[in-house]
């Protein structure tokens, strides 16, 4: 029997472009005689939405298995792609990362608008499958991923399985999800008739644009030897303050030491590190409770421990959320105290709500609502895991060979009467000296590089520590010998104190390697200046370096700084170009679109 051709997965084509060639390559030998009619299989479009890479990650591993099962599945971001193309597909998995307050990921939000207007056709013909990412202590959890869910099935999409919703640690959830998915995929393979090899006299329709277009790869991208699931004991070599003592802040330069691992990471990336809660906290709320520490606790990923580990090592504890006050309120429901929180949680008192639960954390609600829990397994099952704190790499691989450098600011207040600080950042400050080693993993972002072209100019915008990466570009394109010229607008609160890496960059301004250098100290003068000010003061060559094929990149704040810095930019294109708003808002969308503009904020 003549076999009939085929072109491998390995071969360089999308997946409908080898599907659209195969069957043409079927039909040619389809007069040597009958073939065997195929497995069934269904075409299906794999679809993600990432801010950081994980949901990009997890939509890789779906199309892998996929692939594995006998389906035709496509990787597709949903940056650039249009609900048009959506309304082709048969079958879609979406994995829906949930960014800032609610918010769609930056690149996706385009997508989400089309998809809601108002008079968007109905979806009707698509099955379709949410996979929900979030972080359960802010408080609008996936609320993206849901919303999602939500319009397609008003569309008239047809849920494949039910959404699940995934927290920080999702290992659990995320095998939950495949499983019903990909059982559900397979009641519908079954359910479907073999094809038949295609008639020599039929060509198989061309793949569409937008398929051809998608962002799939046979190769899985590089994954650090040390990511989430396998950490690494980092010794801390160097832990220094960048800021002044008489400053009104602390940050911190830190250096891991990695010579003897495995560990790789690029210019971009950020380090992730496991913290650890503060240890008079953590006595102070069993203490409270009357609880022992060494009572034991099941918990669902780490298994058996003490209540003391639990609460020092994997739940967090300085944060209430609206799902922790339920937790708790249900579980005291017989309590009259306990009326007041379930008050709180009906919508009309979200106001209120966001009030009480603002800065305050497990032992606020402990002694505003006292001698409710009775069991340590009712306190660990209402808990969030505690998470990773990722904070931007400041050093490049190939100019500190060994090291990972990361630059903290250390969170410290006073809140509701009470001492408070973040997690990570008060734990390296106070409680890891240098020669502590500290469990961290590399967090890829692909969409923070620098231009491949090394002659290419960059503009970087990086008030307080969102410095970190740009000083890792700059020691970098340094290191590489790159000769593109650099941009750089830094602001903080004051020059004498908080000026960060101040002799770096007026060493690399002095030699030239930093083309130029803005600064914005806010309280060196009467009125406050930002970043977004020395942008517009700057406004005519900012624009110039712009037209000259610069790329530009934010560090920093996504509440305030990046909002600003984004008007801001638009605001010098309108003018500087003299076009009307919505054309500027068409240049940002193509600097966008040719990779130059890049935002890393949180």
């Amino acid at each position: 029997m003549q076999m009939t051709p085929y072109i491998p997965d390995n071969a360089p084509f999308t997946p409908e472009q080898r599907s659209w060639l195969n069957g043409f390559l079927a039909g040619l030998y389809s007069t040597a005689g009958p073939v065997a009619d195929p497995l069934p299989s269904l075409k299906i479009a794999v679809l993600y939405a990432s801010q950081s890479g994980t949901a990009e990650n997890l939509a890789r591993k779906v199309t892998k298995d996929l692939k594995a099962k006998g389906h035709i599945a496509s990787l597709i971001c949903l940056e650039g792609y249009t609900p048009a193309a959506l309304l082709t597909e048969r079958y879609a998995i979406l994995i829906a990362s949930t960014y800032g307050e609610g918010d769609a990921p930056d690149a996706v939000k385009p997508f989400y608008e089309q998809l809601c207007l108002e008079h968007f056709p109905c979806c009707e013909n698509l099955s379709y499958a949410v996979l929900a990412l979030g972080d359960s202590s802010y408080e609008h959890f996936c609320k993206f991923g849901k919303d999602l869910d939500a319009k397609l099935a008003a569309l008239g999409g047809v849920r494949i399985a039910e959404r699940v919703d995934c927290d920080v640690d999702l290992d659990a959830s995320f095998a939950q999800w495949k499983t019903a998915v990909y059982a559900s995929l397979d009641d519908l393979t079954d359910a479907r008739p073999a094809r038949s090899a295609p008639s020599s006299s039929v060509t198989p329709p061309l793949p569409s644009a937008a398929a051809v277009s998608s962002e799939e790869t046979d190769e899985l991208p590089h994954t650090p030897a040390y990511n989430r699931p396998n950490l690494y004991l980092a010794p801390l070599v160097d832990k220094r303050p960048l800021t002044q003592d008489i400053s009104s802040k602390l940050t911190l330069h830190l250096a891991f030491n990695i010579s003897d691992s495995a560990v790789t990471y690029e210019a971009g990336d950020a380090c992730g590190v496991i913290p650890q809660n503060d240890l008079c906290l953590v006595e102070e709320i069993l203490h409270t409770l009357n609880f022992s520490g060494q009572v034991p606790v099941q918990l669902p990923k780490a298994g058996a421990t003490t209540l003391h580990d639990a609460l020092l090592n994997h739940l967090q504890i300085t944060r209430i959320t609206r799902k922790m006050i339920a937790a708790y309120a249900t579980i005291g429901k017989q309590t009259a105290q306990c009326h007041t929180l379930f008050d709180l949680l009906v919508p009309e008192q979200q106001a209120h709500l966001e009030k009480y639960t603002y800065d305050r954390g497990l032992i606020d609600l402990l002694h505003d609502y006292p001698k409710v829990l009775h069991d340590p397994a009712d306190l660990v099952a209402m808990l969030p895991s505690l998470a990773p704190r990722l904070y931007s790499i400041s050093s490049s691989p190939y100019a500190h060979a060994g090291e990972i450098h990361t630059t903290v600011a250390v969170v410290r207040y006073r809140s509701h009467n009470r001492d408070r600080g973040g997690v990570c950042s008060t734990l390296l400050a106070d409680r890891v000296p240098t020669g502590d080693r500290l469990p961290i993993y590399i967090q890829p972002n692909k969409k923070f590089r620098l231009p491949k072209e090394t002659d290419a100019p960059v503009i970087m915008i990086g008030p307080g520590t969102g410095i970190a990466p740009f000083r890792s570009f700059l020691h970098e394109r340094r290191a590489l010998g790159h000769t593109g010229r650099n941009w750089l607008f830094f602001g903080e609160r004051s020059a004498t104190t908080d000026f960060l890496y101040q002799d770096e960059l007026l060493s690399m301004q002095a030699d030239g390697h930093l083309t130029r250098l803005d600064l914005a100290f806010s309280r060196d003068q009467d009125r406050k200046i930002y970043v977004q000010d020395r942008m517009l003061e700057q406004a005519a060559v900012f624009y110039k370096w712009l037209e000259e094929g610069a790329s530009v990149y934010v560090c920093g704040d996504a509440s305030r700084m990046a909002k600003d810095v984004d008007a801001t930019l638009r605001t010098i294109v309108e003018q500087q170009a003299v076009i009307p708003s919505e054309a500027a808002i068409e240049y940002m969308q193509q600097l966008k679109d040719q990779n130059r503009y890049h935002r890393d904020v949180y």
